[in-house]
Protein backbone atom coordinates (compact mmCIF):
# COMPACT_ATOMS: atom_id res chain seq x y z
CA UNK A 1 0.00 0.00 0.00
CA UNK A 2 1.13 3.27 -0.63
CA UNK A 3 1.16 6.55 1.75
CA UNK A 4 -1.07 9.23 0.40
CA UNK A 5 0.72 12.68 0.42
CA UNK A 6 -0.02 15.19 3.43
CA UNK A 7 -2.03 17.62 0.42
CA UNK A 8 -4.44 14.79 -0.87
CA UNK A 9 -7.86 13.61 0.97
CA UNK A 10 -7.84 10.14 2.20
CA UNK A 11 -10.85 8.05 2.59
CA UNK A 12 -10.78 7.63 6.42
CA UNK A 13 -12.51 9.26 8.39
CA UNK A 14 -11.57 11.65 11.52
CA UNK A 15 -13.22 9.18 13.78
CA UNK A 16 -10.99 6.24 11.90
CA UNK A 17 -7.62 8.17 12.39
CA UNK A 18 -8.43 8.57 15.92
CA UNK A 19 -9.15 4.82 16.52
CA UNK A 20 -5.77 4.16 14.40
CA UNK A 21 -3.57 6.67 16.05
CA UNK A 22 -5.18 5.03 19.72
CA UNK A 23 -4.56 1.45 18.22
CA UNK A 24 -0.88 2.41 17.74
CA UNK A 25 -0.15 4.46 20.64
CA UNK A 26 -0.89 0.67 22.87
CA UNK A 27 0.69 -1.26 20.70
CA UNK A 28 3.72 1.61 21.42
CA UNK A 29 3.16 1.19 24.61
CA UNK A 30 3.28 -2.35 25.10
CA UNK A 31 6.81 -2.50 23.16
CA UNK A 32 7.69 0.31 25.20
CA UNK A 33 7.15 -2.13 28.53
CA UNK A 34 8.47 -4.97 26.93
CA UNK A 35 11.81 -3.53 26.51
CA UNK A 36 11.56 -2.05 29.61
CA UNK A 37 11.19 -5.11 31.59
CA UNK A 38 14.01 -6.65 29.58
CA UNK A 39 16.67 -4.13 30.95
CA UNK A 40 15.75 -4.18 34.35
CA UNK A 41 18.27 -6.05 35.36
CA UNK A 42 17.83 -5.53 39.24
CA UNK A 43 14.07 -7.25 38.54
CA UNK A 44 15.62 -10.04 36.27
CA UNK A 45 18.61 -10.82 39.04
CA UNK A 46 15.88 -10.97 41.72
CA UNK A 47 13.73 -13.30 39.77
CA UNK A 48 16.62 -15.52 38.90
CA UNK A 49 17.84 -15.12 42.70
CA UNK A 50 14.17 -16.65 43.51
CA UNK A 51 13.97 -19.35 40.86
CA UNK A 52 17.56 -20.37 42.33
CA UNK A 53 16.75 -20.35 45.99
CA UNK A 54 13.44 -22.46 45.46
CA UNK A 55 15.81 -25.05 43.52
CA UNK A 56 18.41 -24.91 46.43
CA UNK A 57 15.37 -25.56 48.60
CA UNK A 58 14.28 -28.61 47.22
CA UNK A 59 17.10 -29.63 46.65
CA UNK A 60 18.50 -29.38 50.51
CA UNK A 61 15.01 -31.10 51.05
CA UNK A 62 16.01 -34.02 48.61
CA UNK A 63 19.85 -34.24 50.20
CA UNK A 64 18.18 -34.19 53.84
CA UNK A 65 15.74 -37.16 52.99
CA UNK A 66 18.66 -39.34 51.51
CA UNK A 67 21.20 -38.32 55.08
CA UNK A 68 18.12 -39.49 57.03
CA UNK A 69 17.84 -42.74 55.16
CA UNK A 70 21.96 -42.92 54.94
CA UNK A 71 21.67 -42.29 58.87
CA UNK A 72 19.72 -45.22 59.50
CA UNK A 73 21.39 -46.98 57.11
CA UNK A 74 24.21 -46.61 58.98
CA UNK A 75 23.02 -47.03 62.35
CA UNK A 76 21.50 -50.87 61.58
CA UNK A 77 25.16 -51.61 59.75
CA UNK A 78 27.52 -50.61 62.82
CA UNK A 79 25.34 -52.62 65.38
CA UNK A 80 24.81 -55.00 63.30
CA UNK A 81 28.87 -55.19 63.08
CA UNK A 82 29.11 -54.43 66.71
CA UNK A 83 27.07 -57.69 67.22
CA UNK A 84 29.35 -59.28 64.77
CA UNK A 85 32.66 -58.59 66.84
CA UNK A 86 30.69 -59.35 69.93
CA UNK A 87 29.89 -62.84 69.14
CA UNK A 88 33.69 -63.04 68.30
CA UNK A 89 35.14 -62.48 71.25
CA UNK A 90 35.99 -65.20 73.68
CA UNK A 91 34.15 -65.29 76.82
CA UNK A 92 37.71 -64.81 78.84
CA UNK A 93 38.15 -61.56 76.82
CA UNK A 94 34.75 -60.23 77.68
CA UNK A 95 34.59 -60.87 81.36
CA UNK A 96 38.40 -59.17 81.81
CA UNK A 97 37.39 -56.29 79.34
CA UNK A 98 33.63 -56.06 81.63
CA UNK A 99 35.46 -55.21 84.69
CA UNK A 100 38.70 -53.64 83.64
CA UNK A 101 36.78 -51.21 81.82
CA UNK A 102 34.63 -50.14 84.80
CA UNK A 103 37.61 -49.96 87.01
CA UNK A 104 39.46 -47.78 84.24
CA UNK A 105 36.63 -45.77 83.84
CA UNK A 106 35.68 -44.90 87.58
CA UNK A 107 40.01 -44.05 87.87
CA UNK A 108 39.78 -41.76 85.23
CA UNK A 109 36.72 -39.99 86.02
CA UNK A 110 37.44 -39.54 89.54
CA UNK A 111 40.82 -37.91 89.18
CA UNK A 112 39.57 -35.87 86.38
CA UNK A 113 36.82 -34.65 88.51
CA UNK A 114 39.33 -33.95 91.14
CA UNK A 115 41.31 -31.94 89.01
CA UNK A 116 38.31 -30.00 87.61
CA UNK A 117 37.36 -28.98 90.82
CA UNK A 118 40.96 -27.85 92.16
CA UNK A 119 41.61 -25.26 89.11
CA UNK A 120 38.34 -24.69 87.27
CA UNK A 121 36.66 -21.40 88.87
CA UNK A 122 33.32 -21.73 90.33
CA UNK A 123 30.82 -20.37 87.27
CA UNK A 124 32.54 -22.33 85.22
CA UNK A 125 32.12 -25.53 86.97
CA UNK A 126 28.02 -24.61 87.88
CA UNK A 127 27.61 -24.08 83.89
CA UNK A 128 29.76 -27.38 83.10
CA UNK A 129 27.45 -29.73 85.74
CA UNK A 130 24.03 -28.01 83.91
CA UNK A 131 25.52 -28.55 80.86
CA UNK A 132 26.25 -32.40 81.58
CA UNK A 133 22.97 -32.47 83.25
CA UNK A 134 20.83 -31.75 80.21
CA UNK A 135 23.39 -33.91 78.42
CA UNK A 136 22.11 -37.06 80.73
CA UNK A 137 18.69 -36.24 80.66
CA UNK A 138 18.47 -35.43 76.89
CA UNK A 139 21.07 -38.36 75.74
CA UNK A 140 18.94 -40.26 73.23
CA UNK A 141 18.29 -36.94 71.12
CA UNK A 142 22.10 -36.01 71.59
CA UNK A 143 23.20 -39.19 69.88
CA UNK A 144 20.76 -39.28 67.43
CA UNK A 145 22.17 -35.54 66.44
CA UNK A 146 25.60 -36.31 66.54
CA UNK A 147 24.30 -39.42 64.08
CA UNK A 148 22.68 -37.23 61.66
CA UNK A 149 25.17 -34.58 61.52
CA UNK A 150 28.27 -37.10 61.30
CA UNK A 151 26.00 -39.03 58.10
CA UNK A 152 24.92 -35.36 56.67
CA UNK A 153 28.90 -34.74 56.86
CA UNK A 154 29.94 -38.32 55.67
CA UNK A 155 27.50 -37.79 52.36
CA UNK A 156 28.87 -34.13 52.07
CA UNK A 157 32.42 -35.35 51.37
CA UNK A 158 31.02 -38.26 49.56
CA UNK A 159 29.54 -35.84 47.17
CA UNK A 160 32.58 -33.65 47.04
CA UNK A 161 35.05 -36.87 45.93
Amino acid sequence: MSKPAHDEQTDASPEKLREQVEQKRHELGQTVEALAAKTDVKARAQEKATEVKSQAAAKAGELKAQAAVKAGELKAKAADVAHQVQDKLPDQVKAKTAGSGGQLRRVGVDKAGRVWEEKAPEPLRQKASQGARMAQENRTALLAAAGVAAAVYLVCRRRRS
